[in-house]
């Protein structure tokens, strides 16, 4: 007869909070590809985080979310261990609106906590497939094809493996203009990315310039002849039929995906052929339990998984851990633009981030959890 044995107490949460974070400067403002018209301050630090606290002392961190939230998360939350993470991803999900920012946050905050009591980094508890991730550079800006030639230089001499142009000029001419300007001066070995941001609204319009399904087609073939390795939102969001019928006629992957909701969104688009690269953001797509389903079926359909890039702090982290966990998962995005809208911006609000190192990796963090603290000077 076997030894009975004493199982630990339960641990419970007992607290959930918003904490807010000091800036530590600004650095420029800056007018994304996506949005002319609009500048955007970016800054060093700020913000805040979420917290979720346990009766055992553990204490869980996420990113930030709004405080509104926060009556609704206790409701479903206080008193529940946080190893029953399928039990409260739900309730979260039906009470606090399946796209809310909140659920994604407070699911990163119980998977830390998890983290922590097994005294393992996620990756690890979510079944290590490497130890470290290549990253790309992905740009906000437009700028100029003689700015971006100059980045994309300086970036490959700092050991980055690839760099994400935005296409959003006037013309398909100027848009590969900027490919080739950028191909010729960094050779065949760094890898180029391409996104048009023609998904950002729900609907059929947004600002600047919109493709029709010829200038999609054309670009594609342009952007395939100059090895680039995707074209991400050719066309609207939504456009299931107009994207698979691309998908078919075109050699070039297509991507997309960041901005759609739910894991429903996700089997449509596999089922139809729209896209060779799925990129759900933790933040949008049901958090980090609807990311996992989704990455699940993207090797179901043979397909790649390359996370939007998840916030840029907190949220990074976590898909940085699963995308560890992925076979099928070559890059994990960074929005580095820098001086302005470098990725370390975001990063800056945690003690010894994980950074990009001179071979353009980022080694996964072996601290338990997230395998990341935020910084305590910064707490307002």
């Amino acid at each position: 007869m076997l030894p009975a044995v004493q199982s630990a107490p339960r641990m419970k949460i007992a607290d959930i909070r918003v904490v807010a974070l000091k800036t530590i400067r600004e650095t420029g403002t800056m007018e994304a590809a996506w949005n002319p018209g609009t500048r955007t301050t970016h800054r060093i630090g700020g913000g805040s985080f979420t917290e979720i606290r346990t009766d055992q002392g553990l204490t869980g961190i996420g990113p930030g979310m709004e405080a509104a939230s926060v009556p609704g998360a206790k409701a479903q939350l206080m008193g529940k261990d946080p190893f029953d993470i399928e039990q409260c991803a739900g309730p979260l999900r039906y009470y606090l609106g399946a796209s809310s920012r909140a659920v994604s946050s407070l699911e990163i905050a119980l998977w830390d906590l998890i983290g922590k009591a097994a005294q393992q980094p996620l990756y690890k508890l979510w079944g290590a497939a490497k130890e470290r991730v290549p990253a790309y550079a992905s740009m906000i800006q437009l700028s100029t094809p003689e700015e971006r030639v100059r980045m994309a230089v300086e970036l490959k001499a700092q050991g980055w493996k690839a760099i994400k142009l935005r296409l959003h000029y006037q013309t398909m001419k100027e848009d590969i203009g900027l490919v080739e300007a950028v191909r010729k001066a960094v050779g065949e070995d760094m890898g180029i990315m391409t996104d048009a941001n023609q998904a950002q609204s729900a609907g059929t319009w947004q600002p600047g310039v919109q493709w029709d399904f010829r200038r999609a087609a054309e670009t594609a073939r342009e952007l395939q002849r100059l090895q680039a390795l995707w074209l991400e939102e050719p066309l609207c969001r939504y456009d299931f039929d107009g994207l698979a019928e691309l998908n078919r006629l075109v050699d070039i992957p297509i991507a997309g995906g960041e901005n759609n909701h739910g894991v429903h969104e996700y089997r449509w688009m596999l089922e139809r052929g729209v896209f060779d690269i799925l990129q759900p953001d933790v933040m949008v797509a049901d958090g980090v339990t609807g990311l996992r389903q989704i990455a699940g079926l993207a090797a179901a359909f043979n397909r790649r998984i390359i996370p939007h890039h998840g916030g840029g702090n907190l949220g990074t982290i976590a898909q940085l851990h699963a995308i560890a966990c992925w076979p099928h998962a070559p890059w994990i995005e960074l929005l580095h633009d820098p001086p302005t809208a470098a990725y370390t911006n975001g990063f800056a609000i945690m003690e010894d981030p994980p950074l990009v190192d001179k071979e353009g990796y980022v080694n996964l963090p072996q601290g338990p959890g997230l395998g990341v603290a935020i910084k305590k000077e910064l707490i307002v």
